[in-house]
């Protein structure tokens, strides 16, 4: 084909993390290792679900309160001067003795927060937010009615799951009960304890509105219980516990237009959050498991492409990772990892990064239809790197008509910024009117292959696109660094 281009043709709510203090600098791993590990023990039996509603749940607050504390953070902020009305006005200047194009001494002003924490071993460690402690200066808690205060060490901070480990010095404390947040269901009847609005010791009442919710942009890592207990400023950090008094979610955040409640509160599940104060307490940092693919979501016509209904569609394979050596390629569906269901990428981000490095895990995948099963130990998640990768593409799809391709010459690969071994045919125009231009395809996608068949340059990508029946052809293409599977439709019902 001489003409390298081919034939075929809201409602606005504010997420809003509670409490806004900040916390302190993560602290050195030597003074870590001072310290013995944190085991916390986990009562794991199942709450009974058949009991008749309760008319009162008194000793259950009797039994988790005394475990929750209250959080107060302070630090010091500057304040520009120059934001005076009368900063450039020279006699202003002249008379505070200003020069010309000299600045004022900027003024401090102390900034409170407060909070709230889950005391999880007798001998003063503590639970809380990452968000309640980030950048301050001082951290104080107080525990019990009438009040004891007692400044905390900042053990060391999460701000990717939003937790932070406190430390006081105090000894014989009311240590949580702590349930195993996986057993939970939707349905299960949930209390929030806190500080809300710093007014003292709060209770409130609600269910399990949901499970496993995440894509709310408030942390890296949202695996969040949903609840509809009230949560307000001030209960960050706070417990979530269940019917057996047993901690299972430490508070985090609301969805709300105004800032105070609305039904939609939001926990972490403690099972997480142990794992990760466990680590925190042992080694001062937090290290992540890494496999070492990058995935997208299996939207509707990638499901039938594949014959798969839900997993995680690899599109890309980092070299050299644990992923790699155990032979997983672009086009498997990780369907499993150790024997839970992979829902979509987030669901396997998660499921990675909750292991530590070194941990040996049993992935289950499809392949050309068929099940497979590989067995290997997690890498660590390198810096600014997510393990598991992300749900690219998203519900992106496109078609061929009216793409223009060429061959990836050294120009355009600089051009484009493309990696030295990026091999396949470069799209120079998407017609406006076309499907692949209403479908998202844009100038300077490489297309990597056409049904599952590699593509090193134009030719092979026309060629391809004349043998392809259709209307639906599986398309892998490459963007900003990311490579991801489109389903091309041409169909005209599309």
């Amino acid at each position: 084909m001489k003409n390298p281009v081919f034939k075929r043709g809201l409602i606005w709510l504010a997420l809003m993390v509670l409490v806004g203090a900040s916390g302190i600098a993560v602290w050195a791993s030597d003074k870590a290792k001072e310290r013995a590990p944190l085991e916390l023990k986990t009562d794991r039996q199942p709450i009974d679900r058949d009991k008749a509603l309760r008319v009162s749940y008194a000793s259950v607050v009797k039994q988790a309160a005394p475990s929750v504390v209250y959080v107060f953070s302070s630090k010091t902020v500057k304040l520009r001067n120059d934001m005076s009305p009368f900063y450039n006005d020279p006699m202003f200047r002249r008379f505070f003795n200003i020069p010309e194009h000299g600045q004022m001494a900027p003024r401090e002003q102390k900034q409170q927060g407060l909070g709230s924490g889950v005391i999880v071993s007798s001998n003063g460690y503590i639970i809380t937010n990452n968000h309640v402690v980030d950048g301050a200066d001082e951290v104080k808690v107080a525990v019990g009615e009438p009040r004891k205060e007692y400044k905390a060490e900042v053990v060391g901070r999460d701000a990717k799951a939003d937790i932070a480990v406190l430390k006081i010095d105090a000894t014989d404390l009311p240590a949580a009960k702590l349930g195993d947040s996986d057993q939970l269901e939707v349905g299960d009847t949930v209390f929030a304890i806190g500080n809300p609005f710093g007014i003292g010791l709060t209770v409130t009442h609600g269910i399990v509105s949901a499970l496993g919710r995440g894509g709310l942009g408030i942390e890296d890592y949202e695996d969040f219980i949903q609840t509809d207990a009230a949560i307000n400023p001030g209960n960050s950090g706070g417990a979530l516990v269940d019917t057996q008094g047993r901690v299972i979610g430490i508070n985090t955040a609301i969805l709300s237009r105004s800032g105070g409640f609305n039904g939609v509160g939001f926990a972490i599940p403690f099972n997480l959050a142990r794992s990760l104060a466990e680590q925190l307490v042992t080694s001062g940092k937090i290290t992540r498991g890494f496999m070492g693919v990058n995935t997208q979501a299996l939207e509707s016509d990638l499901a039938t492409q594949f014959g798969v209904n839900q997993g995680a569609l690899v599109t890309d394979v980092t070299p050299d990772s644990p992923a790699d050596k155990a032979g997983l390629k672009s086009g498997d569906i990780i369907t499993k990892v150790d024997g839970k269901d992979v829902l979509d990428p987030r669901r396997l981000q998660l499921a990675v990064v909750r292991l530590a490095p070194g941990t040996e895990v049993k992935v289950e995948y499809v392949r050309d239809g068929k099940t497979e099963t590989v067995t290997f130990k997690l890498g660590e998640l390198p810096t600014k790197e997510l393990a598991a990768g992300e749900g690219y593409g998203g519900s992106d799809e496109g078609v061929l008509n009216g793409v223009g391709v060429t061959d990836i010459t050294p120009q355009l690969r600089a051009q484009f910024r493309l990696p030295p071994n990026l091999q396949g045919a470069i799209i120079t125009d998407v017609k406006p009117d076309s499907a692949s231009a209403r479908d998202g395809l844009q100038q300077g996608d490489v297309v990597l292959s056409l049904d599952r068949r590699p593509v090193s340059n134009a030719e092979e990508a026309v060629k391809l696109s004349e043998e392809i029946k259709g209307p639906k052809v599986l398309v892998r293409i490459w963007r900003e660094g990311v490579s991801r599977y489109i389903v091309v439709d041409e169909s005209e019902s599309k």
